[in-house]
């Protein structure tokens, strides 16, 4: 370790590399932790501030025993800014919590809502009256998870829709979607029984 330590080596390629993968795991880490503290989910971010705070601490103090290297101070910029980038790639992969999609059709929209509640999405609708004329409002509360299906599906029944989604922090209440007999005889057999 000393012969890796006292190399010409490590405060221009190590320390710097060392630096810039701290970063990016603190800053990855605090992107997070801001995210689940606007979820209300204060458990989760206080374990990932502690981590936070520990891994930029080791990151500075190897700033500022270096202030000679340029480099550690790229690396350490770098890793901030890849680490904000890195941070927001996870939260995307996790999905966590749930999004109010609001979708407003100008024509009938009676067949995307019913193919929404039968894919078991909630969904209420209501008629409205927009600029151009009656439009249909439709609200659904889903797991973030499920968003490109969703959108996938909206955009199948009703390409013009104009549709917004929102952040939700807390949702009381369930939608438990219809349960769906399921045979193993295809669906000609039962006709034939009949």
């Amino acid at each position: 370790m000393d012969i890796i330590y006292n190399s010409t080596a490590y405060p221009l390629i190590i320390l710097p590399i060392l630096v810039f993968l701290a970063r990016i795991m603190d800053v990855s880490i605090g992107t997070l932790r801001i995210i689940f503290v606007a979820k209300g989910l204060k458990g989760l971010a206080a374990v990932l501030g502690f981590f936070e705070s520990l891994i930029w601490l080791l990151a500075v103090t190897q700033v500022m025993q270096n202030l000679t290297s340029w480099q550690t101070y790229i690396a350490f910029a770098f890793g901030f800014a890849s680490g904000n980038y890195v941070g927001i790639l996870l939260e995307e992969r996790i999905a966590l919590g749930n999004l109010l999609i609001r979708v407003i059709t100008r024509k009938e929209a009676n067949e995307l809502v019913h193919v929404l509640w039968n894919a078991g999405y909630g969904v209420t609708s209501i008629d409205a009256q927009g600029e151009t004329g009656p439009v249909k409002v439709i609200f659904s509360v889903v797991k973030r998870k499920k968003l490109t299906k969703i959108i996938a599906i909206i955009k199948k029944y009703n390409p013009q829709a104009f549709y917004t989604i929102e952040d939700m922090r807390y949702v009381t209440g369930n939608y438990h979607p219809p349960i769906v007999k399921r045979t193993l005889l295809p669906q000609f057999a039962l006709k034939k029984r009949k």
